[in-house]
């Protein structure tokens, strides 16, 4: 018999962490590979987890509601030693450097334990650069005390961040090497007891959904320098074009034909001719995605999830309209599958759904760029010196500033307001 470790696995790009929302098997059940072991929640996706291994479950390693980071260890499984060598895959996985924490033997064990604490990823070494952060006095939360991205965040996030020693100088230190520090140690930490509380007040726990937003978020505005900027678009003859067709529309397809369509497909046309927005930085090099993959932005009650529309550039106004509507369904009965999240090299953001008239959307990283559209509201508008009474909507756009500059972003959004604008029964097909 051989004992074999299920981790975490990443739902998605950029997923960092996921929570264990509810165990499908107990300890003692037989499973064969491919079955589900859990379903998992991340700011992104609602997933089942599938086995890597046949056998029967020896232990759980997580809590329900508890939230792991991508590569911990969930559970454990016995393998019979005749299936071992039918688990290469899911073996090999369990064996990578990113994925380290699998059970070894004899000496190997022990120079293991006592190097996997000091082995630290790329991204949780540049993190700690760039906030000055001593990672030997930072306790880890990962397989074996490994030492997670999340870790770093966490204390950023709360102020409370270790610096590295300062070394022995003959001169005074430069601004940008003392300031930081100076900085971090002067912040007070967050907590739950640090914050008072009054009668009657209701505290809310943080469900894993919730906490997965606000880590990918808190990511977000860390490592991106946003840039924000906004222009009021004509949609008069958009409105009209679908106000004229929405009901043979809905009674010949069975979907309804909404605005959003009309503006994620401008947005879709726009890159193809500003690929520049169709971006993401690569820390030494930007990389220019070849397929327009929309992700569009889905709430909940109590969660936002990012589906996305593939090849977007491609598709006629109606799949469009008809792409919107299924991945909406999805995500209200709680459907929406890894694939149905993965690819997006670009955002647009209904925000005018609640009624927003200007906002500033966080980018979802790592692409370069969200653009809010806003709620179209009638308002006066001048016209060869004549004031009319026009169907008017902001689109907004936060841009991340390493990747694209006022001057294309500018260019951008001008060929969208453009080509909304000329929407029109003549000139405008949604087939």
């Amino acid at each position: 018999m051989a004992m074999e470790l299920m981790k975490m696995p990443q739902l998605g790009e950029s997923v960092t962490e996921g929570t264990i929302s509810k165990w499908l098997v107990k300890p003692g059940d037989h499973v064969t590979k491919y079955d589900p072991l859990a379903e998992v929640m991340t700011d992104k996706v609602n997933a089942e987890v599938p086995s890597s291994f046949t056998g029967i479950v020896k232990e759980l390693k997580a809590e329900e509601n508890q939230t792991l980071a991508v590569g911990e260890v969930i559970c454990s499984i016995e393998v019979e030693s005749a299936n071992k060598d039918t688990e290469n895959q899911g073996q090999a996985a369990s064996r990578t450097e990113e994925n380290a924490g699998a059970p070894l033997t004899g000496e190997v064990q022990q120079t293991a334990d006592q190097s996997r604490k000091a082995r630290y990823s790329p991204a949780v070494l540049k993190l700690s650069q760039e906030h000055g952060i001593d990672l030997s006095k930072v306790k880890g939360t990962g397989s074996e005390g490994r030492i997670t991205r999340k870790d770093l965040l966490k204390l950023v996030e709360s102020g409370a961040v270790p610096s590295m020693d300062e070394p022995s100088r003959t001169t005074e230190p430069t601004h940008n090497e003392a300031a930081p520090a100076m900085t971090r140690r002067s912040a007070p930490e967050v907590n739950a007891s640090s914050v008072p509380t009054a009668a009657g007040d209701k505290e809310i726990a943080v469900t894993g959904v919730r906490k997965a937003i606000a880590s990918n978020m808190l990511k977000s505005k860390h490592e991106i320098p946003h840039a924000w900027t906004m222009v009021e678009v004509d949609a008069t003859n958009m409105v009209k074009l679908r106000d004229n067709l929405k009901s043979g529309f809905k009674q010949k397809e069975g979907y309804n034909l909404t605005y959003f369509a009309f503006f994620v497909k401008a947005v879709a046309q726009a890159l193809t001719e500003f690929p520049e927005l169709n971006s993401t930085w690569a820390g030494d090099k930007i990389i220019q995605k070849k397929d327009i993959n929309i992700s569009i932005a889905v709430a909940t009650e109590d969660a936002l999830f990012v589906p996305v529309i593939k090849n977007a550039d491609e598709k006629s106004i109606k799949g469009i309209a008809r792409e919107i509507q299924e991945l909406a369904s999805k995500v209200k009965a709680g459907r929406l599958k890894a694939e149905d999240m993965q690819g997006g090299t670009f955002t647009v953001n209904n925000t005018g759904s609640f009624g927003s008239v200007q906002s500033m959307g966080i980018i979802n990283y790592p692409q370069a760029a969200i653009l809010q559209v806003e709620t179209i509201v009638k308002r006066p508008v001048v016209i060869n010196d004549m004031i009319a009474v026009r169907d008017m909507v902001n689109l907004c756009l936060s841009l991340d500033h390493r990747v694209l500059d006022g001057l294309v972003c500018g260019r951008f959004l001008a060929r969208v307001k453009e080509i909304i604008e000329n929407i029109s029964k003549d000139n405008t097909s949604i087939y």
